[in-house]
């Protein structure tokens, strides 16, 4: 048996501004925006090399939805950008003007600095030795 995971949901408060900042921001690629009619969309954005592993970009619909938007995990940490160098990336998402909680800092598995996308969402930008 082979599995893998496809995509994570993320609720946002808009299709529009949530593919600008995924592909324009931080360079993922849009690979579908699927019209589903009533307002709906099918929307996955996917890191560079990250081969299926996605995004579902899904706008909020509705008082709950709209409050979980950017707490999607009880305020932790609950999206992690693996990269194969930090100090590129972390330099390209500062200069892009991606909002960094913290100072980069070296753990046992590596480097990371949590950051947040503008919709509120905590992510690890993270580099593993």
């Amino acid at each position: 048996m082979q599995q893998s995971l496809h995509a994570v949901t993320l609720v946002v408060p808009d299709y529009d501004d949530a593919i600008a900042f995924y592909t324009e921001t931080l360079d993922f690629e849009l690979v579908q925006d699927i019209d589903l009619g009533g307002g709906k969309r099918w929307v996955r954005v996917t890191p560079p090399g990250s081969g299926d592993a996605s995004l579902l970009l899904a706008e909020a619909v509705g008082s709950e939805q709209h409050a979980a938007i950017g707490n999607q995990t009880g305020g932790r940490v609950g999206f992690f950008l693996q990269t194969d160098d930090f100090t590129r990336d972390h330099a390209a998402m500062l200069a892009k003007g991606v909002t960094f909680e913290e100072a980069p800092r070296q753990e046992p598995y590596g480097s990371v600095a949590v950051w947040r996308d503008p919709f509120g969402n905590r992510w690890d930008l993270i580099q593993f030795t």
